[in-house]
């Protein structure tokens, strides 16, 4: 299979779930040596999951595919230019290459705009628009201790 058929696949589920009002007009599916893994589409309204988006979809259910929790070797393909959580569930994945059809601005256009999360993750922790502050937690630091002690980690 070429790239345009996978490209064209992801853009297909966009199309077919968003009809069948089980999301948003995005879609995604999962690579590795030309063949399909996984695939997913946005599910945020069908399930009540805000991070049921294409992208996170298909990395759950290709992990749960090849047991993995890493896709080093697999590439994705989106139906459009992931948004700052999908892009980061991208690069934690490890995955090794994004293709995306529609842009940030185009999903903008249609009322998907996350141009202020972008801007939101280079202002300082004290002047987001959501209020944040450090709660000191001697749990939280012995686990963060236990975790650097422990032999039978599994690094990610």
């Amino acid at each position: 299979m070429s790239e345009n058929t996978f490209m064209k696949r992801a853009a297909a589920l966009a199309l077919e779930k968003m009809r069948a009002d089980q999301g948003g007009p995005f879609g995604a599916v999962i690579v590795r040596t030309g063949e399909i893994i996984a695939e997913g589409w946005n599910q945020v309204t069908s399930t009540n999951d805000p991070t049921a988006h294409a992208e996170i979809v298909a990395i759950r259910h290709a992990c749960a595919a090849l047991g993995v929790f890493n896709l080093q070797g697999c590439d994705i393909y989106t139906s459009c230019e992931p948004c700052p959580m999908c892009l980061g569930a991208i690069y934690w994945a490890r995955l090794h290459r994004l293709y995306f059809a529609n842009t940030r601005a185009d999903a903008a256009k249609i009322g998907f705009d996350d141009e202020f999360i972008y801007r939101e993750i280079a202002t300082e922790i004290g002047t987001r628009s959501i209020p944040s502050q450090q709660m000191k937690s001697t749990a939280a630091q012995q686990a963060f201790r236990e975790w650097m002690e422990s032999p039978n980690k599994i690094r990610y």
